[in-house]
């Protein structure tokens, strides 16, 4: 058993680094075209041959380049993350939750229903991450529904966390899903993402069913069920890409239904999917980087990038490699 982290290669460095860069283009990519009618999404045959653009506007109104609320938190996460802490440990929970409540405080541009409920009236401070957990479970309670794609769209930091402990990685992804997502689905989508962002920054591969057994045993088929059928990209069309398995399944579909599955052309892929845009390609982002790295990114779109605390391309690069050097446990 090991106490201490291998030495990651250039590729894995380069592979970690393109976690959250292929989150924020993602994230950008998708914004303009959130929750826009059919027709106006870019399609296949039309004068940009389905591209997307980073146009800004959307529900946020965004300057052409900049992520949204799917980004933003996940900054947050990684701000914490960057320096090393287990993210299951109560302090770290707290800074978690304060920076949300904080960032929520601010009046961000755009802001999910669920976790909006769940961050405001809350205070930070001591006990903070307790605070809004139990604003989560309280929703669930009351009937509300609690399997938004909230919580997925910030879990690609975390993958990185703890690279040479799987069993580590999947603990921190539930417990920071379940600040704000209470509903058994959000946790299981964060823990098979994040298992896939951590095998793919290690090893260089897709592997989204990797993480099966790290659910509980009853759920285990069931979600081998939906990760075969979005393979197909045969998913039940009539589920909104809001709910966090829509989510996960419409960004796997335009990651497996690419060629290659190389990271630009799947991006345009997923903001095609529609409804909630920015969320899916952000998703696919995140795990499209951690497979092709950061250098897989068009400069284009690294030079445009920005957003929360004026953090650019490189700043985000620079956290991501953090969080992963920083992480030690038992390697596997």
């Amino acid at each position: 058993m090991s106490t201490s982290t291998p030495q990651l290669t250039d590729d894995q460095l380069d592979r970690a680094a393109g976690v959250l860069l292929g989150q924020a283009v993602g994230d950008a990519l998708g914004v303009p075209y959130e929750f826009v009618p059919d027709d106006r999404l870019p399609r296949l045959g039309d004068d940009t041959d389905g591209r997307a653009e980073m146009l800004g506007g959307g529900l946020g109104d965004y300057a052409p380049g900049e992520y949204s609320d799917d980004t933003q938190m996940a900054v947050i996460i990684a701000e914490v993350s960057s320096r090393g802490l287990d993210l299951t440990s109560a302090e770290a929970l707290d800074q978690i939750a304060d920076g949300f409540i904080a960032w929520a405080a601010d009046g961000p541009a755009d802001i999910g229903i669920q976790t909006a409920k769940v961050l405001r009236g809350t205070s930070p401070g001591p006990g903070s991450a307790d605070s809004i957990r139990r604003a989560s479970a309280a929703l669930a309670a009351a009937g509300e529904r609690t399997g938004g794609n909230g919580a997925l769209m910030r879990t690609g930091i975390v993958g990185l966390t703890r690279l040479h402990d799987r069993q580590a990685t999947a603990r921190a992804a539930r417990a920071v899903a379940e600040l704000t997502h209470a509903d058994p689905d959000a946790g299981d989508s964060c823990v098979l993402w994040s298992e896939a962002v951590r095998v793919a920054v290690l090893y260089g591969r897709f592997a989204v069913d990797s993480g099966l057994d790290l659910l509980p045993a009853e759920r285990r088929q069931l979600w081998a069920d939906r990760l075969e059928a979005a393979a197909r990209g045969e998913r039940d069309r009539a589920a909104s890409n809001g709910w966090t398995v829509a989510a996960l399944q419409d960004a796997w579909t335009a990651i497996a239904s690419t060629p290659g599955s190389q990271l630009e052309p799947a991006l345009h892929a997923a903001v095609r999917t529609g409804n909630d845009t920015d969320t899916v390609a952000a998703i696919a982002g995140a795990l499209l980087g951690a497979r092709w790295g950061a250098s897989a990114v068009p400069a284009a779109w690294r030079d445009l990038v920005h957003g929360i605390g004026g953090r650019r391309a490189a700043d985000l690069q620079r956290l991501a490699r953090d969080t992963a050097t920083s992480g030690t446990g038992e390697q596997v």
